[in-house]
């Protein structure tokens, strides 16, 4: 067994839409591989209060499916009280309901994931110029 590490990076993205689904699973990837860490968990934290992390399938009808989904169970001008102040009331909701955060198993220096199974970032409150999406590498 060697010696315990956490290795961590932060990946910055710039969304163009107010709803907005990317794939990351790549960029994650190449993080953990840079990690040289075999064997322990990979962390993916979104920031934000107006943005989440999912992991499902990604192809652009499902990815227009996510999108409404969150529409109509978050509907923007709902008249949510927060929207009395930022007007994004909804974006707070989805992500708080969705969830900042995943966690992986790492086995034999991969991400255990399911055949369709992809890293999204939800954007809920766009366009930004800098999403950051935190990846921590824990172990052997």
């Amino acid at each position: 067994m060697g010696e315990f590490k956490v290795f961590s990076r932060v990946l910055t993205y710039a969304t163009r839409r107010r709803f907005e689904v990317i794939c990351i699973t790549d960029d994650v990837e190449k993080v953990v591989a840079e990690s040289g860490i075999r064997n322990g968990l990979v962390l993916v934290y979104v920031p934000h209060a107006t943005a989440a992390v999912i992991v499902n399938e990604f192809e652009p009808r499902i990815a227009e499916d996510y999108i409404s989904w969150l529409r109509k169970f978050f509907p923007p001008g709902a008249g949510w009280r927060h929207d009395e102040i930022d007007d994004n009331a909804h974006a707070h909701l989805a992500s708080a309901m969705i969830g900042s955060s995943r966690v992986f198993p790492l086995i034999d220096g991969r991400i255990v994931r399911g055949t369709w199974q992809e890293i999204l970032l939800v954007e809920l409150d766009g366009p930004r110029s800098a999403r950051r999406v935190i990846v921590e590498v824990l172990g052997v």
